[in-house]
């Protein structure tokens, strides 16, 4: 979770904003960022304090503190106070990979 203050810091702050910022949060196994893996399900920027829904490919992934260290570094300067809410029902799947991501997962070999 971030800090708990004011939620935004930039009045103009948007999704696509965040989306953009969370693109330089990469997934340490697969070398590829959580938005174009489809980990981020939701962004309410709304709620006191803002809600990102994020998931992973498994419920079990022990890299849960690695990638929201990542989401405070990407996200300093844009939210003061924010909660990672993780979701994982309904499951993750590959349909939820940007045609980018795949193209980025081919470039390291895997196949669809």
């Amino acid at each position: 979770m971030g800090p708990v203050s004011d939620t935004v810091i930039k009045e103009t702050v948007m999704v696509s904003d965040i989306e953009e910022a969370l693109r330089e949060v990469i997934d340490p196994d697969l070398g590829v960022n959580v938005v174009d893996l489809g980990f981020v399900r939701d962004i309410d920027l709304d709620a006191e304090p803002a809600v990102l829904t994020m998931t992973l490919t498994s419920p079990a992934c022990p890299l849960t503190g690695v990638i929201e260290d990542q989401i405070r570094t990407a996200l300093a300067g844009l939210l003061a106070a924010y909660e990672v809410r993780w979701a994982f029902r309904p499951a993750w799947s590959p349909d939820r990979i940007s045609d980018e991501g795949r193209d980025q997962l081919r470039a390291i070999g895997f196949s669809f």
